[in-house]
């Protein structure tokens, strides 16, 4: 029993002892829950989240560590990722061996070795060849769980891994008490506490107690092995570890049941069948139903005693737990033994015996041959009895020599252990001496740059004063010249419109001296002539026609240069409104239809009637009237003018004015729309101010609009201009 116990609780504190706290679960759950939402395919951080939750749920919920470890290999599968898909067996096959399938486990762990080779993961090497050494242990297959404890030791030497190696001295030790090699089992036990020491490690601290512990259970030192059970469990039960409080609460009812204080034990193993079941523990739950077997069996509790046995050989069975099995199969030989049942013994007693011996345990093959002669003297065989009792005494010598080295061993390593822990000690009250000397410099040097920074916020506060009283300076220097710029700007505006008056002016005065001259001359000449009599009556009928059409042209012209000399003006009203175009162009290509038949050209009208602009219609009324004028007049006879209108985007239409004359040369081109212009004569010898398209310009802008031309010399010309579209609402529509 004190076997099996000690194998439960190492196979338990074999895992790490990785501490379990709720909220440091849940946090790196919620982690990975929001890395995933951020992203399509898991990257190898998310991956390694995921292992990582898997090992710390092992405690606590074994099939949760299942489940993720599964879950990330297959997610590490996807991306190629060699380590993580490692990582996720190892975990998978943890908790598959722990839950008894040992097959599945195998395969875990033989395709996690084919994964870090791979990538020559030496660390993911030594973890697994860990674990498969776990495994095999419980299998009872010392050698291979040997080779493999011993890789793993090769490997964590190698990365200096004294986290690991501790472990892997541990479980190698383990399976040394496991063959009932415990001078062996104790000397790896105490290479793993003081390493565990030496990293401060006090869980594992606590599972060495436990296991050297069990060690002295085993040579009948049972103070001493309590008092090492207890300073364990407290270590666990602060922790919160609640399968290693259950296993100690096992090895001290295993004590108990020793000392034959059999309603105690009773107490300490219900509370570990307890943890056992909450945790699916199938080993523990093994290890402590053959316990109350017995213990109920020595109470003469045949009945509850036997119920338990048969529970926990089911679970050996189930799982192949050869040594649960062995020492079940000797404790229901114990019971029908004391039932002087020696018929039903007998078979139980045979086959634990060959069970033990198979195992090679010392004080378990002891325990069978007690059993086995006590069952065959009982049936009367007694030259088997008598062969069983001989066996019985050499397998006792000889332990009892084992346990005298033992002990001897014990004293010598504790001793040794003793000795290393004080150097640890010293070396520790140095590390601390060394620590306060730091402490004291530090401080001193906080002291200093406590005075050097209250000093610069000193300065600080006298430069931020000095600061806010440039910075009130600066605002009111900025103010100043800002006044002082407006005032500038001020004047440059009135010295712009001054410039443009006078610019006006010039223009005025060019106009009027050159362009009125001419026509006012014509009419002074004839009203002369007709002042001397000079012309008869018939000749002056003959010039009265030339003279009107002097007149009309002098009074259109004036018409045009009033309009465009009252929009240059500041308090011009541009009266924008919406109006069909077709209304104006049909307005005056009518009164310019008469002009343009007398010099036998075609004047087309070839806007549609639903075109809504809106603009200042006087405005689109001069543009238009100048650029069919200045269309008659350089075209001649047989040549065409055409108006038309179109859309040019969801804002805007083009009119364009359209004629076959005689064009224009690009010198002229580029000077049209620059300044007044030397306008050349008509084809019909008609003359003009030069100022026309320059008014033209000016009025388009003003709507809101753009004017260009294109012209060939001897082919004609298009000048365009957009004038932005208008609401289609007959209320607003403005017909000119």
């Amino acid at each position: 029993m004190r076997i099996l116990v000690t194998i439960s609780f190492l196979f338990v504190s074999s895992i790490g002892f990785a501490s379990i706290n709720k909220g440091r679960v849940d946090s790196l759950k919620t982690l990975m829950a929001s890395s995933l939402k951020s992203q399509t395919v898991p990257d190898t951080l998310y991956i390694n989240r995921l292992n990582k939750l898997a090992a710390n749920y092992f405690e606590s919920n074994p099939d949760s560590t299942l489940y993720y470890g599964n879950k990330s290999a297959e997610l590490a599968r996807k991306i190629n990722y060699k380590a993580g898909i490692g990582d996720g067996l190892v975990q998978a096959g943890h908790a598959n061996y722990f839950k008894g399938r040992f097959a599945l486990a195998k395969q875990n762990f033989d395709e996690a070795i084919l994964n870090y080779k791979s990538v020559n993961n030496i660390k993911g090497l030594g973890y697994c060849y860990m674990h498969y050494g776990k495994m095999y242990n419980l299998l009872a297959n010392y050698k291979l769980a040997l080779n493999y404890l011993n890789l793993a030791v090769v490997y964590n030497k190698k990365l200096d891994n004294e986290y690991d190696l501790a472990d892997s001295y541990k479980n190698i030790g383990i399976v040394y008490f496991s063959e009932g090699q415990l001078s062996k089992a104790l000397d790896y036990y105490y290479k793993a506490l003081y390493l565990d020491i030496k990293l401060s490690n006090k869980h594992e601290i606590a599972a060495n107690y436990n296991d050297i512990g069990v060690v002295l259970q085993n040579m009948h030192v049972y103070p001493k092995a309590l008092e090492y059970f207890k300073i364990a469990l407290k270590i666990f039960q602060a922790n919160k570890d609640m399968q290693a409080v259950g296993t100690v609460n096992e090895n001290i009812g295993e004590i108990l049941l020793a000392q034959k204080n059999y309603d105690r034990a009773i107490v300490y193993l219900t509370k570990a069948i307890k943890i056992a079941k909450r945790q699916d523990d199938k080993d523990g739950m093994m290890s402590v139903y053959t316990d109350l077997g017995l213990c109920y069996a020595n109470k003469n509790q045949f009945g509850p005693a036997v119920k338990y046995l048969d529970t926990a050989l089911g679970i050996a069975d189930k799982y192949k737990n050869v040594y649960n099995k062995a020492y079940t199969l000797i404790g229901f030989a114990t019971v029908y033994n004391q039932q002087k049942n020696y018929k039903r013994a007998y078979k139980y007693a045979i086959e634990g015996q060959q069970l033990a011996v198979k195992l090679g345990n010392l004080s378990v093959r002891s325990t069978a041959a007690l059993q086995l002669n006590i069952t065959l003297a009982g049936l009367g065989k007694y030259n088997e009895a008598y062969a069983m009792l001989n066996q019985y005494i050499a397998l006792q010598d000889s332990l009892n020599n084992n346990e005298s080295i033992e002990k001897l061993t014990s004293n010598n390593l504790a001793l040794d252990f003793g000795t290393k822990q004080h150097q640890l000690a010293e070396q520790q009250k140095e590390k601390d001496l060394l620590y306060q000397q730091k402490i004291k410099q530090q401080r001193l040097i906080n002291a200093i740059f406590g005075v050097i920074i209250l000093g610069m916020l000193g300065i600080l506060i006298v430069y931020y004063r000095q600061k806010r009283k440039q910075q009130k300076i600066n605002a009111m220097l900025e103010e100043k010249n800002y006044e002082v710029l407006q005032q500038k700007t001020n004047i440059d505006d009135q010295a712009k419109k001054l410039n443009d008056l006078n610019v006006l002016k010039d223009r005025l005065i060019s106009v009027l001296a050159h362009d009125l001259r001419a026509p006012l001359s014509t009419l002074r000449g004839l009203f002369s002539l007709l002042q001397d009599e000079t012309i008869s009556h018939q000749q002056l009928l003959d010039m009265i026609p030339n003279v009107l059409k002097k007149l009309e042209y002098t009074s259109d012209f004036l018409d045009t240069l009033l309009f465009w000399i009252n929009s240059q003006m500041e308090n011009f009203e541009n009266s924008t409104k919406s109006f069909y175009v077709k209304d104006i162009v049909a307005y005056e290509t009518e009164n310019y239809n008469e002009q343009a038949s007398l010099k036998g050209i075609n004047l087309i009208d070839s806007v549609p009637g639903n075109i809504v602009a809106s603009a200042d219609p006087n405005s689109i009324r001069i543009v238009i009237r100048n650029l069919i004028t200045n269309a008659i007049k350089f075209s001649k006879e047989n040549d065409t003018i055409e108006i038309t209108a179109s859309m040019q985007d969801d804002k805007n239409y083009i009119i364009s004015v359209k004629d076959t004359g005689t064009g224009m040369t690009d010198d002229q081109l580029n000077k049209l729309f620059k300044s007044k212009v030397n306008s050349k004569t008509g084809t019909n010898n008609e003359s003009g101010t030069g100022m026309g398209m320059l008014f033209c310009k000016d009025l388009v802008e003003k709507c809101s609009g753009k004017i260009w031309v294109t012209s060939k010399q001897g082919q004609g010309t298009n000048f365009s201009f957009t004038v932005p579209a208008g609401v289609l609402n007959e209320t607003s529509l403005a017909i000119a």
